[in-house]
């Protein structure tokens, strides 16, 4: 069973006053076909664990590992990563002008698979997907995520993860600025996604609403660069009403 494995993690940033501890030692394992949640107040380091595992430049593993059915997932770069099975919504995706949706999609398809898709099936199948995410056709025509509301952009990040079938994707704050029709439908998505390839996801939000839409296996509590708790969909239900305030000294300060 594909398994992403990750052990005493710990990854700092590089500040202006130099580098900066974010991850404490992140102790956490996904097996595909599980939905991970992760939650934790603003600033506890949920999408410097992302960014980290995606690759990022900004930030340096410090020591601990992270694995990918055996393979070290962090000597590998970027784009390794991706043909890897490791996929990752961005909280704020980029835009990148002069480049249109349906050249992106393909091209990123035939860079993670290794050959071109067949046009034919390809066309149908992007059209399929699109539908689904109730997205208009134009938008293939149109510059990736340039002039695209908030809820367009997380439309087409899980598109992209529909199109892409990766092993293992990372949802960060994937609900964040979604009304509730675009978060029913971006969460119908994500599990579509998983019916039909047995995904293994890992959730970061703060909030619960889209736990109602994708059912958790497991959930979470971050804190301070690490987790501070774990448990069932109920632990979710129990943060709603209590807050991080257990979790949290009186004077305790957290991470970026």
């Amino acid at each position: 069973m594909p398994t992403l494995e990750i052990r005493d993690l710990h990854v700092s940033v590089e500040t202006k006053e130099g580098p900066k501890p974010i991850l404490r030692g992140v102790d956490l394992t996904i097996a595909s076909g599980e939905t991970h949640a992760i939650m934790g107040p603003n600033g506890s380091g949920k999408s410097t664990l992302a960014s980290a595992l995606a690759g990022h430049p900004k930030y340096t593993v410090t020591s601990g590992t992270a694995t990918l059915d055996g393979e070290d997932l962090l000597a590998m770069t970027v784009d390794e990563r991706a043909r890897a099975g490791l996929f990752l919504a961005m909280q704020y995706p980029v835009e990148v002008s002069g480049v249109s949706v349906a050249n992106f999609l393909r091209t990123a398809k035939t860079a993670i698979s290794g050959e071109a898709p067949k046009l034919r099936t390809w066309g149908k199948e992007v059209k399929g997907a699109m539908e689904n995410l109730r997205m208009d056709p134009a938008f293939a025509e149109r510059s990736v995520n340039e002039g695209f509301s908030g809820g367009e952009k997380k439309r087409h990040e899980i598109l992209q993860m529909e199109l892409f079938k990766p092993r293992f994707a990372i949802l960060d704050e994937t609900d964040s600025g979604l009304d509730v029709d675009a978060l029913r439908v971006v969460s119908e998505g994500v599990n579509r996604a998983k019916e039909e390839t047995d995904i293994g996801i890992l959730l970061i939000t703060h909030y619960t609403r889209i736990l109602r839409y994708i059912k958790p296996d497991f959930v979470h509590v971050f804190v301070d660069g690490k987790i501070a708790e774990e448990g069932g969909p109920e632990l979710a239900d129990r943060l709603e009403e209590e807050g991080y305030d257990k979790y949290l000294g009186a004077n305790k300060s957290i991470s970026a």
